[in-house]
């Protein structure tokens, strides 16, 4: 796989495709790409989403991904460091702010769609990454400044949106115990069938692979097997309903022996099938 590597802490510029040509990579750097018009779908860790006008998307240096373009798109691409967001965003004397952006520099569990929701939101971050792409093209008297503050101002909505999902406002509200750490940890492997092995998992928190299987279902109530299928299921609902992947295709994706498989465990969680799961949704 291709990696790209970015010399520069920030950076920011525009494209304009009819047809994807950079074929699938990762890179060395934080990347946010502004879907400014078009559209088309986005492969992302070997998942893929249909993407739109407005649509954001937030990778981080492991991520891998690429594009396939159904209508003639324009990209605006912010790219930086941690280092950058670190003293241009964090400066600010706010714990709240600085846990939710660790939050999002770490590799938790990935938004495979568009990170914000809020149609007034994307409206604004769109506005801003254009004046923001304006400003770091032109030499003008305190545009640094006024790039690291737009930069700031498109990030906070970002966070915005984050804090606003159940989830990430329990991350924010408490310094992460032992167990949350396993779970947050469980919740980005899950599809990785050798690091969601007991004895892996054990040596990653340093704890014997007898004692963390059962504190594990001493703390939450369920085993580590059931998190991870839990995660596969919660995945499974999202390719359901917004991939082009086929039943099997899904189970393949998933991790399940065939889409037999995936049918009956999707059923004993669902208490109905993925197609019937897919047919009421759309008829909503």
């Amino acid at each position: 796989m291709k990696r790209i590597v970015n010399f520069n802490s920030f950076n920011v510029f525009s494209i304009e495709k009819e047809i994807w040509d950079v074929e699938y990579h990762n890179h060395n750097f934080y990347e946010l790409i502004i879907i400014e018009h078009g559209k088309g779908y986005h492969h992302l860790n070997n998942i893929t989403f249909p993407y739109k006008k407005g649509d954001v998307f937030l990778l981080r240096p492991s991520d891998a991904h690429e594009f396939t373009i159904t209508g003639k798109t324009r990209f605006i691409y912010i790219k930086f460091t941690e280092q950058y967001i670190w003293q241009n965003l964090l400066s600010h004397n706010n714990n709240e702010l600085k846990k939710v952006v660790q939050i999002l520099m770490e590799d938790h569990s990935f938004v495979y769609e568009s990170v914000i929701k809020s149609k007034t939101d994307k409206l604004h971050l769109l506005q801003l990454a254009r004046i923001l792409l304006h400003e770091f093209s032109h030499t003008n008297t305190y545009n640094k400044e006024i790039t690291a503050d737009l930069f700031s101002g498109l990030m906070t909505i970002l966070i915005r949106n984050t804090m606003n999902n159940i989830t990430a406002k329990e991350w924010i509200t408490q310094n992460l115990s032992r167990i949350e750490r396993i779970l947050y940890y469980i919740n980005v492997n899950a599809l990785d069938a050798d690091k969601m092995k007991v004895e892996n998992l054990a040596e990653e928190f340093m704890l014997s692979p007898n004692y963390i299987s059962i504190y594990i279902k001493k703390e939450t109530g369920f085993s580590i097997q059931q998190h991870v299928m839990q995660h596969k299921i919660k995945t499974a609902e999202k390719l359901l309903l917004q991939s082009r992947y086929n039943i099997s295709e899904i189970a393949d994706r998933l991790g399940f022996n065939d889409a037999s498989h995936f049918n009956k465990i999707f059923k004993t969680y669902k208490q109905m099938s993925p197609s019937a799961f897919k047919k009421k949704s759309i008829s909503y």
